[in-house]
């Protein structure tokens, strides 16, 4: 009997030995994978959602730069734009003919008197045979009596001249006037040049015409004793309101004349050459630079971008908040199961 108490109580202490030992076995084979994920599996998870966070931020900023530097670009784009409209630019074009429209020389001879004109070409002009003696008038003039236009009372005579044309073959006017005594210190003739010979010819009332052209265009002199070569340039304006004007340029240059007559006398003679400067006319205009179109385009593409970007931020946002809180829901899972 005392043997089969002391089998028993062995048993009994030997289940009771196993039994912590599987006890044990059961609490280290739960608690070790737990330790696992504590420390290896959610150090790396959260390592790499964060990269992925700090990557979605930066990208984020990025794109909230480029916004404000599209907007920044729209309104300059804008002033830009209305800077151009107030401050057109000017546009010189050139273009060559072969002919000119024959000008109008209007001449204010006063006690002056014609003496010869002849048309020239390349430059020749031949030696004066008899100076200060009437020659051929070989030139289509006119002679007209208009009142001025700036005094309305004074009488004022013009001798109108057709100007040269074919500029390849550098035609070139040549006249003389004769002055036989002048109260004045210094003698001088007027003249004026206006864009068309035939507009005057064919105008119904001269007068008026010829008060028009002295009110537009410059008048110039020439003096006595010299030779005066004028090299005339035409520049065509056109206005905003589709008009075009007409002005001429001119390059001047003086000769002395020696007067190689017998005699010496007190008469003056006056020598005047006309002639084109180029066969280029010269075109100018103001031309708007900034293309509404074009500004329509980069608005449209800059505003493109606006919107792309902001629904990048968007999603960006979007995509960081649902990282967050998937993150969220597995450590609440892990600590759950720790406990």
């Amino acid at each position: 009997q005392l043997s089969e108490d002391v089998e028993r109580v062995s048993g009994n202490s030997t289940d009771e030995r196993e039994g912590e030992m599987e006890v044990h076995e059961d609490s280290s084979s739960v608690i070790l994978p737990d330790s696992e994920l504590g420390t290896s599996a959610p150090s790396l998870r959260f390592s790499k959602t964060c990269l992925k966070n700090v990557f979605s931020v930066i990208l984020l900023f990025i794109y909230l730069l480029l916004m404000a530097v599209a907007v920044f670009l729209v309104y300059q784009t804008i002033s830009d734009f209305r800077e151009k409209l107030k401050h057109p630019v000017m546009s010189v074009s050139y273009k060559e003919v072969s002919l000119y429209d024959a000008p109008g020389i209007a001449f204010y001879p006063g006690k002056a008197r014609l003496l010869s004109c002849k048309h020239h070409y390349y430059d020749h002009i031949l030696p004066l045979r008899n100076p200060g003696q009437p020659g051929d008038i070989e030139c289509t003039t006119q002679s007209i009596n208009y009142t001025d236009p700036f005094t309305n009372q004074t009488m004022k005579y013009a001798l109108i001249v057709q100007g040269p044309r074919d500029v390849k073959k550098k035609e070139l006017v040549f006249l003389q006037f004769h002055l036989n005594g002048t109260d004045q210190d210094f003698s001088a003739i007027d003249y004026l040049l206006f864009s068309s010979f035939q507009e005057f010819i064919n105008s119904p009332e001269k007068a008026e015409f010829m008060q028009d052209c002295e009110s537009s265009y410059s008048s110039w002199k020439f003096s006595g004793g010299f030779r005066t070569w004028v090299k005339m340039s035409l520049v065509k304006t056109k206005e905003e309101d589709g008009s075009e004007t007409v002005e001429f340029k001119q390059e001047t240059s003086v000769v002395n004349y020696i007067d190689q007559r017998a005699e010496p006398r007190s008469d003056q003679l006056f020598f005047v050459v006309f002639e084109w400067k180029d066969p280029f006319i010269q075109t100018v205009q103001d031309i708007i630079t900034a293309n509404p179109w074009n500004m329509i385009a980069l608005l449209c593409g800059i505003f493109l971008a606006l919107f792309k970007a902001a629904d990048f931020a968007k999603l960006s946002v979007k995509w960081m908040i649902k990282i967050r809180k998937r993150h969220l829901k597995r450590r609440s899972q892990v600590m759950n199961h720790i406990n």
